[in-house]
Formats: structure tokens, C-alpha cells, sequence
């Protein structure tokens, strides 16, 4: 099996290059980055991508058609990851995160690719009251990366995609260790935090709902889902993937890591009116479609691998949200030394038309 993924040079990738690896042994890999942040490694001292067969590097809205010849599967992580990087750039977002996406798309089934898997979210469901939410309810982005979300996915639901099985996974809310760590992940934070200074400071009142996934369990969903068989879901599929047992509230997610990372104090903000980003996530659909491929690792295990990835590193940075591990600040670094232009391409490279 050859496959492609997009994007594979940020946090999901290097889990995600390792794990398919292990799991087919015969996959053939190519990756496709734009290389922003290819250079923060994490308590490793080899490049991922020793794990793969072929690296390109170029910027996902020019990616080239004959890339895909020959590629059973692609797996599309290219994107402006967050909610802060979104706001910053969000016609940019818009431009990377959907169009490109569905023009990737469209080029993946003109070149008789078999599988597409789309990393989608389940941030659109922004702020729901009430029950957890199932695929079927109304979704309420907050944010002009949760809305790039759902306009993919309605896109590629509509689209002429010929015999291509797609399949868009709604991912909780990513955590976990990889080579190239990420810090502006709530798991990821607190853990950075109470590793750092001994202390958590929960900056809402504590009570928001958060579904979470480990990135490894990311990247076992992601092997389901490039061999995905239409009859199992059909041949367009949105599906919230994680697990029922791993909604939480924030401030409970505070406690488990100061429990493993003993001496930490916890400060909540009871005072701080409720932080809108709110919701709980039904992954029922999930576990009945991918009953060999549902989420192992537990909080715990999430968290005690965070530690030991950071203590690795040496990692004592207090003030790690001004640092390269927050993917906004990073894209800023490179815009301030004008490495970048303002529609996040590099400078000097001259644009595929």
C-alpha cells in the first residue's frame, strides 16, 4: 500500500509515520510539508522522517498531481492547526484548510486514489448544552478553524469524487507525546505547566467539557480508515472518533496531572465567566464501525508519557506560551524575520500556478 500524508511534518505525523509502519509492514510512505515547523524536535535527536520512504516539501495549496500517481491511500493533516493561528489568518485558513483541501481531494480521485481520510474535528460543535453530541446534531463553530471544518466536509460530501471512499474523522481534542511536540493543547499545557513551575493556573472556571484523544489512538483510527471498505459507513463518512469515557471538565484534567506530577498546585478561576468552548462528544458510531480500532491509552498513560517526554528534553521553560512549542508563535518568528509572506508562503520560492 502506497500512501501519501499531507502535513506530516508537524505533531500528528512523526506518531502517526511510526505507527503505520509498525502496523503495515509492506506501506509504502510519502509525506508532503511546507516544513514550518520540521525543525522543533522534542526529546529526540532523529528526524521522523527516516521513517518514511519519500519526503516532498511544498505548500499544500500548489501540491503537484503527479504526487498522487500510483497512491492507494492519502491522508490529509495539512492545515492551520488551531484556534489562535486560525483567528490571526483566517482567510488563510480558509484558503489551506478547505480549498486546498478539496482540490487535493478532487486531484486524489482523478488519480484513482482508493481512500481519502480528512483530519476534521470536533471543535465545530463549539458550544452545546445538553446531551453529548452525535454526528446527526447541529454543529455551532466558534471559530474560523472549527468552520473550515465543516465547510470541508460539506464540500467533499457534495463533490464528484468518482469510486474514492472518504472518510472524515472528527477528532476530540488531540494530546499526547510526539517528536515534535505541540504546547497549545490543553493536556499538553497543563503538563508543560506543572513539569516547568510546579504550578497549573486553569485561566476559566474549570468547568468546560473537553473529549480527548491521544495522538497515537489518532493514528489507529487513521489505520482503520485508509483501508476503510464503503460498505462499512459508506462511501462519505463523518465520524466523531475518540471514546465515551474520555469527556472531561478542565479542571478534572488539571487534578489527574497534578497527580502525576506530584508537588503541583492547581489554581482555578472561579471568577472567569464560562469559557463558550464547551461540549461533550457521542463516539458510539465510532465503536460499532471500528471495534479493532477504538482508543487504548487512558488519560494516565497520556500523561505519564508527556512527563517522561518532557523530563527527556530537559524541559524547565516556565514561560513556554512565548515559545516555538506554541505553532502560533513559531508562524510569527518566521513572518517577524520575513521568512514568510503574509499568506503564509515562503519568501523566495516562486508560486505553482
Amino acid at each position: 500500500m502506497r500512501v501519501l500524508i499531507t502535513g506530516n511534518m508537524g505533531y500528528i505525523g512523526p506518531v502517526l509515520s511510526r505507527f503505520l509502519r509498525q502496523a503495515h509492514p509492506d506501506i509504502e510512505i510519502i509525506g508532503y510539508d511546507s516544513a514550518f515547523f520540521g525543525h522543533l524536535l522534542t526529546g529526540t535527536d532523529v528526524m521522523p522522517e527516516t521513517l518514511i520512504d519519500r519526503q516532498h516539501y511544498g505548500d499544500i495549496r500548489e501540491l503537484p498531481a503527479e504526487i498522487l500517481k500510483g497512491v492507494d491511500a492519502v491522508v490529509h493533516l495539512a492545515a492551520i492547526s488551531n484556534d489562535p493561528m486560525g483567528n490571526k489568518f483566517e482567510e488563510v485558513t480558509r484558503e489551506i484548510n478547505q480549498l486546498a483541501s478539496v482540490r487535493l481531494a478532487q486531484l486524489a480521485a482523478d488519480a484513482g486514489v482508493r481512500n481519502f481520510v480528512f483530519a476534521s474535528s470536533c471543535s465545530m460543535y463549539g458550544f452545546a448544552e445538553g446531551g453529548a453530541r452525535r454526528e446527526v446534531d447541529p454543529t455551532n463553530p466558534l471559530t474560523a478553524y472549527a468552520r473550515s471544518k465543516i465547510g470541508t466536509e460539506e464540500s467533499l460530501r457534495q463533490a464528484e469524487l468518482g469510486a474514492m471512499t472518504t472518510t472524515c474523522l472528527r477528532f476530540a481534542t488531540a494530546c499526547g507525546q510526539s517528536d515534535r511536540l505541540r504546547l497549545d493543547l490543553v493536556l499538553n499545557d497543563f503538563v508543560a505547566c506543572a513539569v516547568s513551575t510546579g504550578e497549573i493556573t486553569v485561566l476559566s472556571d474549570g468547568s468546560p467539557w473537553r473529549p480527548l484523544i491521544d495522538v497515537e489512538d489518532m493514528s489507529r483510527a487513521i489505520s482503520w480508515a485508509i483501508s476503510r471498505d464503503k460498505s462499512v459507513g459508506g462511501q462519505f463518512l463523518a465520524v466523531n472518533t475518540g471514546r465515551n469515557d474520555a469527556n472531561y471538565q478542565v479542571k478534572d484534567l488539571a487534578e489527574a496531572v497534578a497527580h502525576h506530577v506530584p508537588g503541583t498546585k492547581v489554581h482555578i478561576n472561579i471568577d472567569a465567566p464560562p469559557d463558550k468552548r464547551s461540549y461533550k462528544v457521542d463516539f458510539s458510531l465510532y465503536e460499532s464501525l471500528a471495534p479493532d480500532h477504538l482508543p487504548q491509552l487512558s488519560l494516565d498513560e497520556s500523561i505519564v508519557r508527556l512527563r517522561e517526554c518532557l523530563q527527556r528534553a530537559g524541559f524547565s521553560d516556565g514561560n513556554f506560551r512565548n515559545s516555538h512549542l506554541m505553532r502560533l508563535k513559531t508562524l510569527e518568528k518566521h513572518l517577524e524575520a520575513e521568512r514568510l509572506d503574509d499568506s503564509l508562503r515562503w519568501k523566495g520560492r516562486k508560486a505553482v500556478a
